[in-house]
């Protein structure tokens, strides 16, 4: 059984990568199809505003705090291998690390910065819109499965 401080570590990695799935989850459900049914200049506009006020401490420290407690779960579990559990610590760590943060790197952060710089009247900006909406709720949608299914398989690695 995984207990003391160790137990602490995977409840805190439970609790990020499922809030981190709660807020995927909203963008893929609602946030985007809402931005997709404006105009796309306004659709433009909401998201760069979004994009610049999410990058708040409070999300960082959620987010990136997140992928550091992953890493130090998987850390831990090469060091000490328990016998409860580590193929699901293992892959819970791999489903944050790879499947929402590390995505959010290559997929969704590249489709942001393009989108910043295109001015949002702008014929490359309304062109790009419908195929920004698409790609980046597909990514988020792969994100969004990912750190949701890194908490449940925590979750199991407890019980």
């Amino acid at each position: 059984m995984i207990d003391g401080p160790y137990y602490v570590l995977v409840l805190l990695g439970v609790l990020g990568a499922g809030l981190m799935a709660g807020v995927f989850c909203g963008f893929s459900t609602f946030v985007m199809r809402g931005l997709a049914s404006l105009p796309p200049a306004q659709g433009v506009s909401a998201m760069n505003a979004i994009n610049r006020a999410a990058l708040t401490p409070v999300f960082m420290l959620v987010f990136a705090g997140s992928a550091v407690v992953c890493a130090m779960i998987a850390v831990v579990t090469f060091v000490v291998w328990p016998d409860d559990g580590k193929v699901a610590l293992l892959l819970g760590s791999g489903l944050y690390l790879f499947g929402a943060f590390g995505l959010t790197v290559v997929a969704n952060v590249p489709r942001n910065e393009a989108l910043a710089k295109l001015e949002p009247g702008a014929p490359e900006a309304v062109s790009y819109w419908p195929v920004y909406v698409r790609e980046w709720t597909f990514w988020n949608h792969v994100r969004t499965v990912a750190a949701a299914a890194a908490a449940v398989v925590y979750v199991l690695a407890l019980s």
